[in-house]
């Protein structure tokens, strides 16, 4: 998965779909698979986190704190924004 990873656009798709899709425990993976992407010895370093420790944290079955995630997210340059969802005919 690591190698189609190879823009920031791609990487936005990627991310945005599984987001969308809204399941924990895949979204952390793609975050995984991004920091692969983006080499996750850099992401260690960005982050103070080791890199052993970012690839148990991004494994499976894996839970791994928020404010970690978040660190993580924002070492590879990704801004997550809120929206409204769109609201349903009552």
């Amino acid at each position: 998965m690591a190698d189609l990873l190879d823009s920031d656009e791609a990487i936005s798709e990627y991310l945005t779909q599984v987001l969308a899709d809204g399941d924990t425990d895949e979204i952390l993976r793609a975050i995984g698979h991004i920091a692969k992407a983006r080499g996750m010895a850099q992401i260690a370093q960005q982050t103070g986190l080791g890199r052993e420790s970012l690839y148990k944290t991004f494994g499976p079955g894996a839970k791994p704190r928020f404010d970690t995630a978040l660190k993580v997210i924002r070492a590879l340059g990704i801004d997550l924004l809120a929206q409204p969802h769109a609201l349903l005919p009552r």
